[in-house]
């Protein structure tokens, strides 16, 4: 079938090339005229037979909505329009809302594979209408991974996105515990070969994951991780999962604790860990180390 597709870049670009590989006919476009198929979306639109399906592969927030307005304009009824960014479950009532006021439909779906999905296939978490999802399920088979699994229709509207929020939350969590594992093994005067350790657990253990096996990789090319700096940034989904926990009183302890360390990850200097230094020395006279003592 026929696909549009805006937003070409290192998801979107990989997806465009894995969907022709699959035999589907797809018009890209994207801000930089270098890997872009058409000049713009109006261009797009019309190098496209009815009924058409658009996907929107942009960041979240205002590049998502500005887009799927404009698509508004240029669509027909029957079209649908299908968010695969990385968009908070509550802006897709919106976007659907806004487009069903001219008859076009709306499809959202979380999508996780990274750089990795041009050859693995893309794990994808759909939210919509049974008829909308069917229209566009062509284009679902041929991204997702060989096999049973790596596909769901979550839900009506939202549910895609949502699904795909808890997804990264729980990440967040599995690869704080890969990272506390490695920094104890780093810091234990027993063992020897903490490469090889991590390498050890990818077969046979209860903990072997994808991830694990992206901790090795990382590891062999760099042991001690000299090279990289602390910083782990957070793209807003690990948030969103801690206030729909907070919402609906469900206690996530590991999720939410990942969260925080991140936030700690980002100080060159914890103004918390200074307050607990000097509340130390306070109370009980415990030593306290000045800047100039490094």
């Amino acid at each position: 079938m026929q696909l549009g597709l805006i937003g070409l870049g290192k998801m979107g670009g990989n997806m465009r090339e894995r969907l022709r590989r699959a035999g589907h006919e797809v018009v890209g476009y994207d801000r930089n005229p270098d890997i872009a198929d058409v000049a713009s979306l109006s261009e797009l639109v019309g190098r496209l037979d009815a009924p058409r399906v658009v996907w929107v592969m942009v960041p979240a927030g205002e590049p998502t909505q500005q887009t799927v307005e404009e698509l508004g304009e240029l669509l027909s009824a029957g079209d649908v329009v299908v968010d695969g960014g990385n968009s908070r479950f509550t802006d897709d009532k919106i976007h659907a809302d806004h487009l069903s006021a001219k008859g076009i439909g709306y499809v959202d779906c979380g999508v996780s594979g990274g750089v990795w999905g041009l050859q693995n296939g893309y794990a994808l978490m759909v939210g919509g209408s049974k008829d909308d999802v069917a229209k566009v399920q062509p284009i679902f088979d041929a991204l997702k991974p060989e096999g049973e699994f790596g596909f769901v229709h979550a839900g009506g509207v939202g549910a895609g996105h949502y699904t795909k929020m808890v997804h990264n939350g729980i990440e967040y969590g599995l690869m704080q515990a890969y990272a506390e594992g490695f920094e104890l093994l780093e810091a234990s005067e027993i063992v020897d070969d903490v490469p090889g350790a991590i390498k050890s657990w990818r077969k046979g253990t209860v903990i072997q994951s994808w991830l694990l096996d992206l901790l090795d990789r990382a590891l062999d090319e760099d042991p001690k991780l000299a090279k990289i700096k602390g910083y782990a940034a957070d793209s807003g989904e690990g948030r969103w999962t801690v206030e729909e926990a907070i919402r609906l009183g469900v206690p996530l302890n590991v999720i939410s604790a990942s969260l925080f360390a991140r936030f700690s990850s980002r100080q060159e200097e914890s103004p918390t860990m200074k307050a607990v230094a000097a509340l130390r020395h306070q109370f009980g006279g415990h030593a306290v180390q000045e800047e100039a003592d490094g």
